[in-house]
């Protein structure tokens, strides 16, 4: 991972030959694309997904392929089940080279009528989860001292009120923003980036109940300057670049794909 930049081929320096990628959420919307997208520039992919079937059918289609993958079922929440996989994965493949966390969750309530549950909840999934893999993996790569790359998935939602209440997301967003330039700064001696990628509303089974309603979406597509919203696949470019060398002086860093929201 910290192999320079072939200028002769630069190419070269998105595909993850031989890499060992950890995928969280790889079970469906943006982690589904980023694990296919992987296992095609040559990664292994380990996919991590609290729904057991559909991680399990992520890999079956990796590998059905010609690729390298296998299933993990986790709830990103328990720390010790996290770090029970993260050990596991290390054994059986070799070890970690990428992360990619992508597990998330929202539930959408105004703020007044939101349980503490609910927002405890939201904050564990979509915070803590990616803290706890982002430590987990740190620990291996630390270890072997060969450095590696983590992209957190944020949200525009982390640098915006939004347009919609939804306050819960936002913040757990938020968090995941400052806690990848936290991670970049303590890790970087190690050749550990740590980035992140900031997508717009993407059509997603998370984003679904939203889309369904035709009036948010027309409000959605109004306020972004390229005026439509994002598929899973627009947002794997930016994570592949984020993963790959042909960022390896790139640390700390959330790149928006948005579409100009967050421009205006």
């Amino acid at each position: 991972m910290t192999e320079s930049l072939d200028l002769t081929n630069p190419l070269a320096a998105f595909r993850l030959d031989g890499e060992i990628s950890v995928v969280t959420g790889g079970g469906s919307g943006i982690g589904r694309a980023v694990a296919l997208a992987f296992a095609r520039v040559g990664a292994g992919v380990a996919i991590i997904d609290r729904d057991a079937v559909a991680g399990a059918e992520v890999a079956a289609e990796i590998t059905e392929a010609g690729g390298k993958s296998a299933a993990y079922p986790l709830d990103v929440t328990d720390a010790p089940a996290v770090d029970r996989v993260f050990a596991d994965i290390v054994e059986s493949h070799g070890g970690i080279d990428v992360l990619v966390n992508s597990a998330g969750i929202a539930i959408r309530k105004p703020a007044v009528e939101l349980p503490v549950q609910d927002w405890e909840r939201v904050m564990a999934v979509n915070a803590t989860g990616s803290f706890l893999c982002a430590r987990a993996a740190a620990r291996h790569m630390l270890e072997t001292g060969e450095g590696g790359s983590i992209v957190n998935i944020a949200s525009i939602m982390g640098f915006s009120g939004g347009i919609y209440p939804n306050a819960s997301y936002q913040t757990s967003k938020g968090a995941v923003v400052n806690m990848t330039r936290a991670l970049a700064v303590e890790w970087g001696h190690a050749g550990i980036r740590v980035n992140a990628v900031a997508p717009t509303y993407i059509r997603t089974p998370l984003t679904k109940p939203l889309f369904d309603n035709p009036e948010a979406l027309a409000e959605i597509e109004r306020r972004t300057p390229m005026g439509r919203i994002g598929e899973p696949e627009d947002v794997v470019g930016a994570v592949l670049y984020l993963a790959s060398r042909a960022s390896a002086l790139v640390t700390g860093h959330t790149l928006a794909v948005d579409g100009g929201f967050l421009a205006q």
